[in-house]
């Protein structure tokens, strides 16, 4: 990037604010803990007031903060940008640094897979330009304007994830992006506290469409349930519509795959265009996500065939299928597949079928899968059968959920049941051996990263599978 992110006379432009002081900013940030030389900090009302946090992120380096008022503590001639709202201003930044980009933008949602696809988006879209895309799973009413805000303007692709749990909340964040390219990866029964139906749930996703701009181009799984319903709306949004999986009609199409322990091989085609690749995650989801990635590829109009040794190379984002070796201090190890980030019964189903392509003993270590409403014991329990089909030789449980998991499972599979996840960890190290491969997968509150964390202390040395290679 050359030049400032922001100058203070574009952000109180962006903002309605005030700013006493000339000051020039590299990036923008919310949070006090990790603000650095050359922020921009952001005073947001959140479960803290941001503003008790203001003098903290000054003395790191932060270049500026957006206040409503000066703190106590911040001595009167400090770098403050006075505006009515925080967050309305964070909304302001994110706006006005959309205005002035020309970047291809690519908004993703879905109820499944969409933090990873947008990950591998911005692999593959940053062989051909600076590429700018949300940080981690910064897909809510804060995150988007936070990712926004963070633009460069010489970005040539933005690509952003948009989440929900309620109608109407993907048309708030949708106008704020703008997208050239909407994504649908996936509808899956999550947050079923707040939809009645999967259908509902379509419905929600499809207003994503609703503020496409440009060329105005619709990537969607022709796989999911409800997949007629985000075609209707995406034509009515009078998108151009490219359809990806296995479906018949699906412009990027599976015609086969062989599914390995660690990666995939693809056969597939885009149009009249065939193709034979490989997926360097594991699974058949993964398959057709890359599917997916070819279809948004050629909607950006990137090269397709360039591509592909791109998707050869993609790894797992971090809690989201990542794969370490853990190495124990008598010589022994396990393959932990760290799938602790977040969890419904589409993903949990996904991430068992990969633990079924592993070679020794597999291990499940799983945690409750949350805001699945009414059916919840119901989904739960349903994995009894799934776990025992991929051969799942110890099952371990966290949670309150998971006990309708235990009560199906039975003597099928050696099971057992903790009440949440510290309880669980304590208890690790007298379950595993040499050799297993572990999967530690749950819903974000069911804290299964607190198993992980545990797993890793257990050895004396980590490395990725990448490290491995090397």
């Amino acid at each position: 990037m050359t030049g400032p992110l922001w100058t203070a006379v574009d952000a109180a432009s962006a903002t309605a604010g005030r700013s006493r002081r000339f000051w020039q900013a590299s990036h923008v940030s919310i949070d006090s803990r990790t603000a650095g030389e050359g922020d921009l900090f952001v005073a947001l009302r959140a479960a803290r007031d941001g503003h008790e946090f203001v003098a903290d992120a000054l003395k790191k380096g932060a270049t500026a903060a957006v206040v409503t008022a000066r703190p106590e503590d911040v001595p009167e001639d400090a770098p403050l940008l006075l505006v009515e709202d925080c967050m309305t201003a964070l909304e302001g930044l994110g706006a006005f640094a959309r205005e002035r980009s020309r970047a291809r933008i690519v908004g993703v949602t879905g109820s499944v897979g969409k933090t990873g696809f947008k990950a591998a988006l911005a692999r593959i879209c940053a062989r051909f330009g600076e590429t700018h895309a949300s940080d981690r799973s910064y897909n809510n009413h804060w995150g988007v304007p936070l990712s926004l805000a963070n633009m460069p303007p010489a970005a040539r692709f933005g690509i952003y994830e948009m989440g929900m749990n309620r109608p109407g909340e993907i048309r708030a964040l949708t106008a704020q992006v703008r997208p050239h390219v909407a994504v649908v990866t996936a509808i899956a029964p999550a947050h079923m506290e707040f939809f009645a139906s999967l259908d509902d749930i379509a419905r929600a996703k499809s207003e994503i469409f609703e503020s496409l701009e440009g060329d105005r181009v619709a990537v969607i799984n022709a796989d999911a349930p409800g997949a007629e319903i985000l075609f209707e709306h995406a034509r009515a949004a009078r998108a151009a519509v490219i359809g990806y999986g296995s479906a018949k009609g699906a412009r990027a199409q599976l015609i086969d795959c062989e599914l390995l322990d660690d990666r995939s091989r693809v056969h597939a085609r885009l149009d009249s265009r065939k193709f034979d690749y490989e997926v360097g995650i594991a699974g058949h989801h993964w398959v057709i996500n890359s599917l997916g990635l070819i279809a948004a590829a050629f909607a950006l109009e990137l090269p397709v065939d360039a591509i592909l040794d791109d998707l050869a190379r993609l790894e797992p984002v971090a809690g989201r299928g990542r794969r370490e070796t853990v190495r124990f201090p008598d010589g022994g190890r396990i393959t932990l597949i760290d799938e602790s980030y977040n969890a419904n019964p589409v993903s949990m189903r996904a991430a068992i079928e990969v633990l079924a392509a592993q070679r020794g003993r597999r291990v499940a270590i799983l945690g409750d899968m949350l805001e699945l409403g009414s059916g919840s014991e119901r989904m739960h329990a349903d994995l009894a059968e799934v776990l025992e089909g991929a051969g799942v030789g110890l099952l371990l449980l966290a949670g309150p959920m998971t006990a309708a998991l235990a009560e199906a499972m039975g003597s099928r599979v050696e099971c057992h049941h903790a009440p949440d996840s510290a309880t669980l960890a304590g208890e690790l190290e007298s379950r595993l051996r040499d050799g297993d491969t572990v999967l530690v997968k749950g819903s974000l509150g069911s804290r299964m990263q607190v198993v992980v964390d545990a797993l890793r202390s257990l050895g004396h040395g980590v490395t990725t599978n990448a490290e491995e290679e090397v």
